[in-house]
């Protein structure tokens, strides 16, 4: 099941800047700063409201900290492609990802046979190395974004390359259940 999303722009409800580029820090500090804000003692809001309030605010608190789910916010909220208008991939990237889908479903079986974890930790370390080149690449491009369609094209492109990756990390998971998998 998708995680939630707020119903409204997550970066207005913390009072942060739409950029991509946003810490860990600075988004836990906002959202400390408007949940103290929103106590019924000090807002004046029945309890009810503040409640409601206060479940927008963890919404998006959650879809800013996650670096996808920041980045497909962010393409949405400047006017960039969804992810149902546009699953372009770059050149030769589904092709390269159904190779090294192959030999990783090769290596877990020889893992679940032997025992031995020590390819689940090389592709572990291949996938999040992959993710944090995704991750500058998604910021190089919305650092030079200024609307421009082509680049709000590229950045479509690069998430649903990054899309693949992340599902593939959680298929590395000893506990993944394919019937649980959540294939947002």
């Amino acid at each position: 099941m998708p995680d939630p999303q707020p119903t409204a722009d997550p970066y207005a409800l913390l009072g942060l800047e739409r950029e991509f580029a946003l810490t860990r820090a600075r988004i836990e500090s906002a959202y400390l700063q408007r949940a103290a804000a929103l106590h019924p003692d000090v807002s004046g809001l029945d309890p009810d409201e503040a409640a409601r309030a206060s479940s927008d605010l963890n919404l998006a608190k959650h879809a800013l900290l996650d670096p996808e789910t920041r980045a497909n916010t962010l393409l949405a909220l400047i006017g960039g492609p969804g992810k149902s208008e546009d699953k372009s991939l770059p050149d030769g990237f589904l092709m390269g990802i159904m190779e090294i889908r192959q030999q990783i479903e090769a290596d877990l079986a020889r893992i679940k046979a032997s025992g031995d974890e020590s390819k689940r930790t090389e592709w572990e370390g291949w996938a999040e190395n992959w993710r944090a080149v995704a991750i500058e690449r998604v910021r190089a491009l919305f650092g030079a974004a200024n609307d421009d369609p082509g680049t709000l094209a590229q950045l479509r492109t690069q998430l649903n390359a990054w899309r693949y990756i992340e599902r593939l990390i959680e298929q590395l998971d000893p506990d993944y259940n394919p019937a649980q998998a959540d294939f947002r």
